[in-house]
């Protein structure tokens, strides 16, 4: 493994993700790093208490050169899973997916039922972890636990909501406004914390063609959640930084002129390459990574370092841009194409 010689400066990563400052080095950023596929690099943590692995986090990302590590919260809305076994060569046991069929809430009996999550200090037990171990120039990214659209979705299923759309709109409200409460009671803690350098959003809007709900569905129950989510980061002096998967072109001027976001993650090749997406919006917002998944996961390790050299060479000049995959380094991406991809940055610097 070889290890980084810069230390991290998260001011400097944002100053560049933003556009105030032309780039003297590659940024790295990652919505998430499966433990797998750190545990392959640097070895596992010696146990698996907060703190012990909370400094194994910190350890791996500043050996690596990145300049924050992404953390969520203790707190999640419960909903019905499916899961299948995991084949990943770096499996972990099972995987889990929301049914997309139905979920708890389908009635308003259901509605006032549904233990809905508290927001109390214990959900911020790993935030605070994490803050005992960050070095001088490193920060956390902080995320919420799943977006008001994805949350929906999870509680509902999309089957569900899409006739409840037409047939129980005000049970759609009341359980998007619900979702929005506790999302926003969460960011009001968490970019508050000053060790807390951005906000994260993640909520998967789209798909491959197009966003999961129609556009006008989306202004009315959900944008306007967003926007209260960046405006309470953004009153703590936190920047936003939105995970979205999925072709968003239809709602990409709310999300900067409306929202508010200052930068977009989730990049994949068949729908927009990261490079393309800087010449649309990297004169209004930063772009987080970009690294095709296909091709960190099937692709060969040349394949790999062709990818992230044209990325580089494309995103890098004027800032606005971070290295980093698509969307994760899941279980399943060759440990040895993920560095591949990290070295390619470095090569790039010097």
């Amino acid at each position: 493994m070889q290890k980084t010689k810069r230390e991290p400066d998260f001011e400097d990563f944002l100053n560049i993700v933003v556009r105030r400052a032309e780039p003297r080095r590659v940024p790295l950023a990652e919505l998430g790093i499966a433990w797998a596929v750190i545990s392959d690099i640097q070895g596992p943590p010696e146990d698996e208490g907060p703190d012990a692995l909370a400094a194994w986090q910190v350890g791996f990302h500043r050996d690596m050169g990145y300049d924050f590590v992404n953390q969520g919260v203790n707190l999640s809305f419960p909903a019905e899973m499916l899961k299948a076994a995991d084949t990943a060569s770096d499996g972990e046991g099972t995987r889990h997916w929301v049914d997309e069929q139905k979920g708890p809430i389908a009635t308003w009996e259901d509605f006032e039922a549904y233990p809905w999550p508290r927001v109390t200090p214990a959900a911020f037990r790993d935030l605070e972890a994490l803050a005992r171990h960050l070095p001088e120039g490193m920060k956390a990214v902080a995320s919420i636990p799943g977006g008001p659209f994805e949350n929906l979705m999870f509680l509902m299923g999309f089957n569900t909501f899409s006739y409840a759309l037409a047939d129980q709109p005000e049970l759609v409200a009341a359980i998007a406004e619900r979702i929005g409460e506790v999302l926003c009671s969460v960011v009001e803690h968490t970019s508050s914390m000053e060790w807390v350098g951005a906000q994260w959003i993640n909520d998967d809007l789209g798909f491959r063609s197009g966003t999961l709900a129609s556009p006008e569905v989306l202004r009315k129950l959900i944008l306007p959640i967003h926007r209260r989510l960046a405006e309470i980061a953004h009153r703590n002096g936190k920047p936003v930084f939105l995970h979205s998967c999925g072709k968003l072109d239809a709602v990409m001027e709310d999300l900067i002129a409306e929202v508010g976001i200052d930068a977009k993650h989730s990049f994949e090749h068949v729908i927009t390459p990261v490079w393309e997406a800087k010449q649309q919006w990297g004169e209004r917002i930063g772009l987080l990574g970009g690294v095709d998944m296909d091709v960190l996961a099937r692709g060969s390790e040349e394949e790999v370092r062709a990818y992230t050299r044209r990325c580089l060479e494309t995103c890098m000049p004027g800032g606005g841009w971070a290295l980093g995959s698509g969307n994760t380094i899941a279980n399943y991406i060759p440990a040895g194409n993920y560095l591949a991809m990290l070295d390619e940055g470095r090569r790039w610097e010097a």
